[in-house]
């Protein structure tokens, strides 16, 4: 019936809706420290069998297939794609990129977030926090600069030293710990590059930088968003024919059942 091919073409054509979305705003954070890209993933519905697959024919040998109609698509789920981002020079000397594995830890005074952006700044109180306009998100733990710093080392295990005016030598001040997840797709992405631990993402498993498998510190660097532009683009154009395919495939249904209604006219 083309009622169901009405159907069946408007469910793809949601479908595609919800990924041209998801398109959009990779190529809108192509340029976000640390983003990560998401993907959509879909999944057929049910299908109208009219023979089942192993029916007896008239002749009591059973048939090599079915009959069956599929009724469309739906969206599935976006997983996000986790993959480390190039590295930028920034100079940058509180800049920090994560190469593999884990997740600064972000206190924003109620809760703990979590972000591979590495953007921090220096606040009033000499504390080291991600650089925002809106937030003063802390890291976790707390490093505390002194106000006489004149150069901040920090190394690629995490362990922040710092000169202060009058000194020739490095002092020991802290440790930037990292956390990792067994599966970081479950982490509920919160906006402002961060990203929040509502327990799919399993235990959090802290640690130093280069042990238990987190990663290592780079420091006057941080970590481009791991969209590539062509790729989307391509996505984009792919996703925009199959959506002109899917209104054709409405405007065809529509003709046949104007040309049913004018039957009875004949």
């Amino acid at each position: 019936m083309s009622i169901r091919a009405l159907n069946t073409a408007a469910s793809g054509m949601d479908a595609l809706q919800l990924k041209l979305d998801t398109i959009a705003n990779n190529l809108a954070n192509s340029g976000t420290t640390a983003f990560k890209r998401s993907r959509a993933n879909f999944e057929d519905l049910f299908y109208q069998n009219l023979k089942l697959p192993g029916q007896l024919d008239s002749a009591s040998r059973p048939t090599p297939t079915g009959l069956a109609v599929g009724l469309g698509v739906r969206p599935q789920s976006t997983q996000v794609d986790q993959k480390q981002g190039s590295l930028l020079d920034t100079g940058g000397m509180l800049d920090l990129a994560i190469v593999g594995e884990g997740f600064f830890q972000i206190n924003d005074g109620t809760n703990i977030y979590y972000t591979r952006s590495g953007n921090f700044s220096i606040n009033a109180n000499g504390d080291l926090t991600l650089a925002s306009a809106d937030r003063g998100r802390l890291l976790e733990p707390n490093i505390n600069i002194p106000q006489d710093t004149t150069e901040i080392a920090i190394s690629p295990e995490g362990l922040v030293q710092v000169m202060t005016a009058g000194s020739t030598t490095l002092t020991q001040l802290g440790q930037i710990q990292l956390v990792r997840f067994i599966n970081p797709q479950g982490l509920l992405a919160k906006g402002e590059n961060l990203f929040q631990d509502i327990g799919a993402a399993g235990n959090p498993i802290i640690a130093q930088p280069g042990q238990d498998g987190a990663g290592l510190l780079r420091q006057r660097f941080l970590e481009a968003s791991n969209v590539e532009p062509v790729r989307e683009l391509v996505d984009l154009i792919t996703t925009q024919r199959s959506f002109e395919l899917s209104s054709q495939v409405v405007q065809v249904a529509d003709q046949a059942l104007q040309l049913v209604a004018n039957l009875r006219r004949f």
